[in-house]
């Protein structure tokens, strides 16, 4: 991986205030990870071979991360995740119809939001058929992995 994408993978974090970025390209993989020790904010960073065993963490690291606190109980139904680290967006361009709304009935493929990553316009489809329940992320949004964004009944 060259070291202008490391320096965008690193900006990336700083900026979006997520707590932790890993990404795999091929054989390499890249492991950005955000500590805030009293008042301060650092970026450090690990890489590693895809074939190489796993990697033992270095202690400050690992005793530094932020302890989260416990979620609120989510809503029930089908929660339909970020599949990335990235800006959530309803609708394919500023000003355009959003591609889903509360109430509305989606198929599984149908085109529910965008997440931008890296200047990459990413189409998440829906996973399940059902109907939107809700939508847990706001317009232009930073989201993480895993984030649930919509609720499907």
């Amino acid at each position: 991986m060259d070291l202008r994408k490391l320096k965008t993978l690193i900006d990336l974090v700083e900026t979006s205030g997520i707590a932790e970025l890993e990404i795999q390209e091929g054989e390499e993989r890249v492991r950005i990870t955000r500590t805030v020790p009293q008042g301060q904010q650092s970026v450090t960073f690990h890489t590693s071979p895809q074939h190489a065993g796993p990697t033992a963490v270095p202690a400050a690291v690992a005793t530094a991360a932020p302890v989260e606190a416990a979620a609120p109980a989510a809503p029930e139904g089908h929660a339909v995740k970020s599949p990335m680290v990235g800006t959530f967006y309803r609708s394919a361009s500023p000003g355009a119809k959003a591609f889903v709304e509360i109430g509305d009935v989606v198929a599984q493929g149908d085109t529910l939001c965008i997440v931008e990553a890296m200047k990459l316009m990413n189409e998440i489809e829906a996973d399940a058929s059902g109907t939107i329940k809700s939508i847990l992320a706001e317009n232009g949004q930073a989201v993480e992995y895993g984030q649930p964004l919509f609720i499907l009944e």
